[in-house]
């Protein structure tokens, strides 16, 4: 390892980076012995490289990559992962051919929740999206099945225990006069968190929209459709603080 270059950077930072997989996932690379450095391997976490250094997974040599960060309108009968063994729809195929870098979606939309996905190869802003510590809220349109009793927005709005857990929503608001739409802000980034609360108290979830990521919004992106973000968007998504 090249020591001598002021730009060093954690050898699971590097691998990060290079879009392979997040740091934890890179640790246990490093600890099942399958990362070299300039052809030794090592089994050592925290060991910091320069970029004159050669790291190779598996015997394949990687590199740093450009960032790329991509919006995806997801329409429902996708599902959130880039190789199913069912041959299902996913959401690679709704991005396929938008650039020759392998992104990863961040976070979930299950088969049937449509709305905002974003792909990045940048792991340090994925944890940071999908983090709760990170407080990076998302906003939902949901619409149920009946009207929304009273008391049960009550419970939503000011928290409640849902299988053993604190569920508090940042917002919760009536959309319409039918009280069968809700908006829904939420930080929480625990699985089905959204359809699991209505269907705690007994609704059924007809239609679930993610219709925000931070400050980012679905303006101007049909259903379906893609786009790169702007670099003014990603600046905001790694600065973004609702503190």
């Amino acid at each position: 390892m090249n020591q001598n270059n002021s730009k060093l950077i954690r050898i699971n930072k590097y691998i990060s980076n290079s879009g392979i997989c997040s740091r934890r996932e890179a640790d246990k690379l490093i600890l099942k012995g399958k990362v070299y450095i300039n052809n030794k391997k090592i089994k050592t976490l925290g060991i910091k490289i320069s970029n004159q250094d050669v790291v190779k997974i598996d015997g394949r040599v990687i590199s740093i990559e450009k960032k790329e960060y991509l919006l995806l309108n997801k329409p429902k009968n996708f599902i959130t992962t880039l190789d199913d063994p069912e041959n299902r729809k996913t959401v690679k195929d709704l991005i396929k051919g938008a650039t020759k870098k392998r992104l990863f979606p961040v976070g979930r939309l299950d088969r049937n929740t449509t709305g905002l996905l974003i792909f990045t190869n940048d792991g340090d802003l994925s944890k940071k999206l999908t983090h709760p510590s990170y407080k990076i809220k998302k906003i939902y349109h949901i619409t149920i099945d009946k009207p929304i009793e009273l008391n049960d927005y009550k419970t939503i709005q000011n928290g409640f225990q849902l299988d053993g857990d604190e569920i508090k929503v940042d917002r919760i608001a009536i959309i319409d006069e039918n009280k069968k739409n809700i908006g829904l802000e939420i930080h929480i980034g625990k699985n089905r968190i959204v359809r699991r609360i209505f269907e705690h108290f007994n609704y059924d979830v007809k239609k679930l929209d993610r219709v925000m990521i931070g400050p980012i919004t679905k303006k101007n992106l049909k259903r379906g459709d893609w786009r790169f973000l702007k670099d003014s968007e990603i600046r905001l998504l790694k600065n973004f603080s609702w503190d």
